[in-house]
């Protein structure tokens, strides 16, 4: 099939079946949680007095795998109920067999690309905050260092997100990535208050 046949195929499937709207969402709530996630995970390490760039980079990629397949297992799942529930109701309204129908076939589509999004989105944030320890592992950054990067880059990551839902509905890019990076401030916060409360210490 040619390349132009596939994009125009891919593009009716999307229009038929709105995956793009819940994609959307699926992308931003996840890769939301996943960095947030793991900036509570850094956190920990670094106030437990863990200097070990490997056990935070092992957490971190565990972590990671477990957010993607939960992600994808959980979106497909829910996905395949929800829309095959409405095509049974529409082929039962129609008295007609939908399975050879491009309707049928979108929504399948639909099921899949929701659950590829919903399981990428968190572990790619994930190891973006994580990303440092890599550098500090082969020696290239410090690890007081690779842990003041990676808190920014998820802040980085959740203003990147406010902008983009400010976008999405037209809204002040400015107090969208606000919103969001007092939320990332505020879980920082209260993470190294937990961890200290626990028995850690900070710096």
């Amino acid at each position: 099939m040619p390349e132009d046949s596939i994009v125009e195929r891919v593009r009716e499937y999307v229009a038929i079946s709105n995956v793009g709207e819940i994609s959307r969402r699926y992308f931003v709530m996840n890769a939301f949680d996943g960095a947030l996630t793991m900036l509570g995970v850094v956190i920990g390490a670094y106030i437990a007095n863990i200097r070990s760039p490997l056990s935070i980079i092992s957490a971190g990629v565990a972590g990671s795998l477990a957010m993607g397949i939960s992600g994808v297992s959980g979106a497909y799942m829910t996905e395949k109920a929800e829309r095959m529930k409405k095509l049974k109701e529409l082929e039962k309204a129609m008295m007609k067999d939908l399975k050879d129908t491009i309707h049928y076939k979108s929504q399948v589509f639909a099921i899949f690309a929701a659950a590829a999004i919903d399981g990428i989105s968190p572990s790619l944030a994930a190891m973006c905050v994580i990303a440092p320890f890599f550098a500090t592992h082969f020696g290239f950054l410090d690890f007081n260092v690779a842990f003041f990067a990676s808190l920014s880059l998820t802040l980085l990551i959740l203003l990147f997100l406010g902008i983009y839902l400010a976008k999405i509905s037209n809204e002040s890019m400015i107090r969208y990535g606000l919103q969001m990076l007092v939320v990332g401030g505020l879980t920082a916060f209260l993470c190294i208050l937990i961890s200290i409360a626990l028995g850690g210490r900070f710096l």
